[in-house]
This record gives C-alpha cells, structure tokens and sequence, in this order.
C-alpha cells in the first residue's frame, strides 16, 4: 500500500494542507497528485513553506469539467472539493448541487473505469440536520437541512451503488472541522471563537448557545483519510462505508466550546444571544462504528490542544482583526470579492 498513486481533489482548501503533509508523513513512498480551482489558494496562513510542496504534481481545474486522463494509473481519490458550508451553499445554492454533488458522482464513474481501487469521499454529519432525542447513528434518519447538506445526502446515494470488490468507496461523515492549518478557515465555530478572543477579547455567541455540535480537529480528519485508503472491506463494513467520524467526547454544546476558548485565553468575555431564535443546526452524533472499524486511527487530539494550537497559530499570524467576520478568512467572503472584481463568475466558473 506504500507506493499508492493518491489523487486528493479540492487539495487547496483547509484540509489539504494538513491532509498532504499527513499522507507523505505515512506513505512516503507514494504519489501524491492534487487537483484544485484555486479559488482559495492564496489564502496561506502562517505558513512556514509553500504546503503543495509536499505533492508530486498539482493540477489546477475545475472538478466539474475533470480530465480523466488524470485517473490514469490512480489507486485512490479523496474528493474534498466542496462548496463547504452553509452559507456558500445558501448563497450559490445550484452550484452547490454542481460541484457537489453532480461533480462527485461523475468523479467516482471516472474512477471505477480507470480501475482506481478506493474512493474516499468527505462527507459531512450536518445531514442529520435538527435531531432531538439522543446522539444520531448511521442508521437513523438523516434531515438535511441545508444545500450543504443535502449535496452530501445524494452524493452518498449516488456513491453506494458504484462500490464492490474492485472499488471500495468509504463515505466519511466527519464532525465539523477545527483546527490549525496553512489555509485557515474562521467560518468554523471554534475557529471563530479562538479568533473573536485573540480579536476583541470577547466571544459573541450568535445562537442561544444551546445547539450540540460534534467537532474534529484537521489532523484527526486526515488520520481518518488514512483509515479509508487502507481498510480491509471485509473486516470494516464492506465494499460500501458511510461512517460518522469523530469522538463522542467531542460533542459540545456551542456555550461550553465558548468557555472553553475563554479558559484558555484568560481575560475572555462571553455574551450569548439569549433571545436568538432556535438554531435549528444541533445534533449529536455517535461514533460507536468508527471506533469499532478503526481502532488505531481515533481522533487523538484534544480540545484544549486544538484551542492552543489555534491560539499560537493566530498570534504567531499577529491577527487582531476585529472584523475579521468579512475577511478573507471566511470562505463566502472570497468568492464574493472574486466575482465583485471580475475574476469569477456567479457559476463560480474563472473569467478568462
């Protein structure tokens, strides 16, 4: 498995970076290729050395028009190109369905005719959308509330059918991400609340506080990755596998993820929003399959590691942008001012 040929597409975004490097740390020998839009390239972070480095080769393209010569010679794909998160997906909402969606399926029918043998999909629990009554498994009913989150409830759909002995495809229903990473993201919730107190000294919570929200940092994301590239099928839930990804200690209300961050960067104010409406997004999540299949890649870090790395992250970027809420660290506002200035289109396709 060691000389594995891997195509990671959407390599460009947050995960990829920690993704790439964890790859090359645990299969040295294979060949590692990326494919990405670009969209967010340039928005490094504090990073010490170009993160694409660490890849054989780098495609830039458009998922939605891939060439499939690509495939060539390709065991493995991780798809993580994604509209990632909601309000991208609200904002551009059949183009969501797109790159999402219509893009992944397209993707794996590729891969299944070039003979590669492992599609591993990043996947998202967000599709159990509001779930009352205890921490949702893989069998309970999922309630996509969200394009985001309905992308990935038919990208699932589409997938299950293609996998068998030749493909095995793992579908990776991860926590919401957190994390430091060479192209950070601050449109997460922890990730926000660590930047709102290095900011202002004061985290404002945009919901009453109450939702639940399972988290998982980018490494644990990528140890999981690493599972899915390598796991026997026959001993970790067959030839099709969607499973949620994440700890069970890790399911936070958003108030105690608050006061988490205002524990570890003293002098902290916390205000809620009391009188916020019902954020429909809260669920919990059971990781008990996960930790059956996948014994030695659990998440190991912990949320008081997350919150520090962060911190150093940040502070070691010298960030103290208050209004760092319509920045380029949040995804949507990137699109935006690449198409107010002519870059993009509003199908999110490059001008020439």
């Amino acid at each position: 498995m060691s000389n594995m040929k891997i195509l990671v597409t959407g390599n460009l975004g947050y995960v990829g970076p920690v993704l790439i490097r964890h790859l090359r740390q645990v299969f040295p020998d294979s060949k590692l290729i990326g494919y990405d839009n670009g969209y967010f390239a340039h928005c490094l972070t504090h990073a010490r050395e170009f993160p694409e480095r660490h890849t054989d080769v780098q495609y830039w393209g458009d998922i939605r028009k891939l060439d499939a010569g690509i495939l060539d010679g390709v065991d493995a794909v991780v798809q993580l190109s994604a509209v990632s998160n909601d309000p991208m997906g609200n904002r551009f909402e059949r183009v969501t369905e797109a790159i999402n969606y219509e893009a992944t399926k397209n993707l794996a029918a590729l891969a299944k005719r070039a003979g590669v043998k492992r599609f591993v999909f990043a996947s998202s629990c967000s599709m159990y959308g509001f779930a009352e009554g205890g921490p949702r498994k893989e069998i309970d009913a999922l309630n996509p509330l969200t394009a985001y989150a309905r992308s990935k409830v038919a990208s699932e759909k589409a997938l299950a059918p293609m996998a068998d002995s030749n493909m095995v495809i793992t579908a990776l229903r991860f926590a919401t991400a957190c994390g430091m990473s060479e192209r950070l993201r601050l449109d997460l919730v922890l990730n926000d609340f660590v930047a709102c107190a290095l900011a202002s000294g004061e985290i404002t919570v945009l919901s009453d506080g109450t939702p639940w929200r399972p988290l998982i940092d980018v490494k644990d994301m990528a140890r999981a990755i690493e599972w899915a590239l390598t796991r026997k099928p026959a001993s970790s839930g067959g030839p099709f596998l969607a499973v949620n990804v994440g700890a069970d200690e890790w399911n936070y209300q958003v108030r105690d993820l608050a006061n988490a961050v205002a524990k570890a960067i003293p002098g902290t104010k916390v205000s809620i929003n009391t009188s916020a409406p019902p954020d429909k997004r809260s669920y919990r999540v059971d990781f008990s399959l996960y930790r059956s299949l996948a014994p030695k890649h659990l998440p190991q870090v912990s949320l008081k590691q997350t919150i520090q790395e962060l911190k150093e992250g940040l502070s070691g970027m010298g960030f103290d942008d208050k209004n760092f809420r319509s920045s380029q660290f949040m995804r949507l506002k990137v699109l935006e001012r690449h198409i107010s200035e002519g870059r993009l289109g509003e199908d999110l396709r490059w001008k020439a």
